[in-house]
C-alpha cells in the first residue's frame, strides 16, 4: 500500500528497507541498541611499512578520559564520547553541526594481535592507533615455468641389435 505525500508516494515497505540498509552500512549505527549513535568520527586506514595505522578525527575530545582503544578476537575497537562544551550555551545556539555523544568504530585485524602490539597517540585532534607488524609484504612476482601436457617422444635408437 503506497500513500501519496506532496506529489510523491510513500511506501512503508521501502521505509523499512531504507532503515535496514542504514543499519547495515552506516558505521554510526549502534548494533547493540538499534539506535543511531550521535556521530561516527572520520577514519583513515593506511599502512606504514609492516604497520597498520588507523587515524580518527577527534577534535575537542578528551582522549585520556573519554576514549578507549581495545583489541580482542581480531577486532580493533575505538569507543568514546564527545561532551557538549557547556549546558548554558543551549539558549544561544542558532545552529549546531559539531556532533556530541558516544561513538564506536571497529576495524578487522589479524586474530593473533594482542594489546602489546598496539600503540595510540593523540595530536592536534587526531588519534592515531598503530598496530605493529600486521601488514604482510607484497610478494614479488615470480615466473612459473610452463610444461607441456604432451609427453616427449624418445627418438633414440636402442643399441644392441644392428639392423641390416
Amino acid at each position: 500500500m503506497a500513500i501519496a505525500v506532496r506529489g510523491s508516494t510513500w511506501d512503508p515497505f521501502f521505509t523499512e528497507f531504507d532503515t535496514l540498509v542504514r543499519r547495515a552500512f552506516t558505521p554510526s549505527y549502534r548494533l547493540h541498541t538499534g539506535r543511531p549513535a550521535a556521530f561516527a568520527p572520520a577514519a583513515d586506514v593506511t599502512k606504514d611499512g609492516n604497520d597498520l595505522l588507523v587515524t580518527l578525527a577527534l577534535p575537542g575530545v578528551d582522549v585520556e578520559k573519554d576514549v578507549d582503544v581495545t583489541v580482542t578476537q581480531g577486532r580493533l575497537a575505538i569507543t568514546g564520547k564527545r561532551s557538549e562544551q557547556s549546558e548554558s550555551d543551549r539558549n544561544g545556539v542558532l545552529r549546531r553541526e559539531i556532533h556530541t555523544g558516544e561513538f564506536r568504530r571497529e576495524f578487522a585485524i589479524p586474530r593473533d594481535v594482542t594489546a602489546d602490539r598496539v600503540d595510540a597517540t593523540y595530536d592536534k585532534g587526531l588519534l592515531t592507533v598503530r598496530v605493529h607488524e600486521v601488514v604482510r609484504p607484497t610478494p614479488e612476482p615470480a615466473k612459473i615455468a610452463i610444461r607441456s601436457a604432451v609427453p616427449a617422444v624418445d627418438n633414440t635408437v636402442e643399441s644392441g641389435e644392428a639392423s641390416e
